[in-house]
């Protein structure tokens, strides 16, 4: 299998965010690692939507 076609600074920004070393992450089969970055996404995507306000359009419709 060969290493992942990604970035140097990708790959390094990615390790750090999943906690897997480099070594691992350059192997990891790529859906794996898709696997892995959309539950990235999700986490962080609900971490931002709990703390965000509401559109104006829900604001009209509790008046």
């Amino acid at each position: 299998m060969k290493p992942l076609q990604i970035s140097p600074e990708t790959a390094i920004t990615l390790s750090k965010q999943l906690g897997v070393p480099l070594e691992h992450l350059m192997h990891m089969p790529q859906h794996i690692l898709l696997q892995k970055i959309a539950e990235l996404s999700k986490k962080s995507g609900s971490a931002s939507d709990e703390g965000s306000e509401p559109a104006p359009s829900d604001e009209k419709d509790k008046q």
